[in-house]
């Protein structure tokens, strides 16, 4: 009687035991359930921003265009007659003022002929002199002075003929400029019009650039531009110096080139610039910076920071007591950017609070903690150095 008793309350023991852990662990499982729900309903934690505030700026008007920037004069140099090369006269890259000489082909052959024709324009020179004194004293006749002058005459064209068949063999700078890399080399054959390198003018380039239809009656002659080469920090400024009188039937633009100094010689033939015409007028504009503006395929937006309001419409308060934080998104209708700006065109009004870092990682309803301590401030023309 003794034993079933005893595993009676082993029984009892082992059955209060489980009990015990299943209501613990039943105890456990409700917080953390309660927890999930409370983290649930105060959502995922705050995001860290920094915050830029829109405000109202006074831009000068302006027209924007892409353009390509070209020489005011360039040409590619060649021969215009063959022959071998005798002479090289200048360094790849080297600036050449107008006129220099820049190879010479062989003309030995032409200059021997020289010397033979030189020798017989002076014979002809004597006889026409002696011939001149003779016809005065009647000693001879006026056709014998005819046929000495014609001689010289046939010798003295000869003579220029052969000088200046021997200055084309002579190559030169048709302007001042730039040589680029020379494609010849000494004792090669040229044949007529073989390259011998680029000349570039490039102290005053010209960029090329179109704009739509309807901004001719805002472009004129003498308009300022500013240019500016992205990726390599230049940027110059110029004015219009030709509109093309016809508009091109297909786009329906007007074709533009201005003129910008190079003095320095930064600005090359070939780069891609954009190009702002600077209108007389001016204007009030929304602006943000541009790091605020999230883009995508469905629209441009930006995230407006707000105090996040609970079920009752009060604002919420986080841990620390100050009202919490939340992002919205707004979309936005972008206008004309300028250095670090954006102008808004519709969406965001003057005075409010926009998230200008980290917008790419909110969506909307997220909270938000805000943090300038770090901030790069924007600017309208900003020069960030070369390192």
């Amino acid at each position: 009687m003794v034993a079933p008793m005893r595993y009676v309350l082993a029984g009892l023991a082992l059955i209060v035991l489980v009990g015990g852990l299943a209501a613990v662990k039943f105890t456990q499982i409700s917080s953390l359930i309660s927890m999930g729900k409370e983290m649930q309903k105060q959502g995922p934690p705050p995001e860290a921003v920094g915050t830029a505030t829109a405000e109202e700026q006074t831009w000068g008007g302006s027209v924007s265009a892409v353009g390509t920037i070209t020489s005011v004069k360039g040409v590619a140099i060649s021969n215009e007659v063959p022959g071998v090369v005798s002479a090289i006269r200048f360094q790849s890259g080297a600036s050449v003022k107008e006129g220099q000489t820049l190879l010479e082909l062989d003309s030995r052959a032409e200059r021997a002929q020289l010397a033979s024709i030189e020798a017989r324009q002076e014979l002809a020179t004597s006889n026409v002199g002696r011939t001149r004194a003779l016809v005065a004293d009647k000693a001879l006749a006026q056709a014998q002075l005819d046929t000495d002058e014609s001689a010289l005459k046939t010798s003295s064209a000869d003579l220029n003929a052969l000088r200046a068949q021997i200055d084309r063999k002579v190559v030169r700078a048709p302007f001042t400029g730039r040589l680029g890399i020379r494609q010849v080399n000494l004792g090669q054959y040229l044949n007529p019009g073989t390259m011998l390198a680029e000349l570039e003018a490039i102290d005053s380039v010209f960029v090329d650039f179109s704009l739509p239809q309807q901004r001719l009656e805002a472009i004129s002659v003498g308009m300022p531009v500013r240019v500016t080469v992205e990726g390599i920090n230049l940027s110059a400024e110029g004015a219009i110096a030709a509109i093309n009188p016809a508009v091109d039937a297909t786009t329906r633009t007007l074709k533009i080139r201005a003129s910008v100094p190079n003095k320095d010689e930064k600005l090359r033939p070939g780069m891609f610039a954009k190009v702002a015409v600077v209108l007389p007028e001016k204007g009030t504009v929304v602006a943000l910076p541009s790091s605020a503006v999230v883009r995508a395929s469905y629209g441009d937006s930006v995230f407006i920071v707000e105090d996040k309001k609970d079920d009752a419409g009060a604002v919420a308060k986080g841990p620390d007591g100050k009202p919490s934080k939340v992002a919205r998104q707004q979309f936005v209708r972008l206008g004309e950017a300028r250095g670090d700006f954006v102008s808004i065109a519709d969406g965001v009004k003057p005075g409010l609070e926009v998230v200008s870092a980290g917008a790419f990682k909110l969506r909307n309803g997220v909270g938000v903690v805000v943090n300038n301590d770090i901030k790069i401030e924007p600017q309208l023309a900003p020069k960030p150095e070369n390192r």
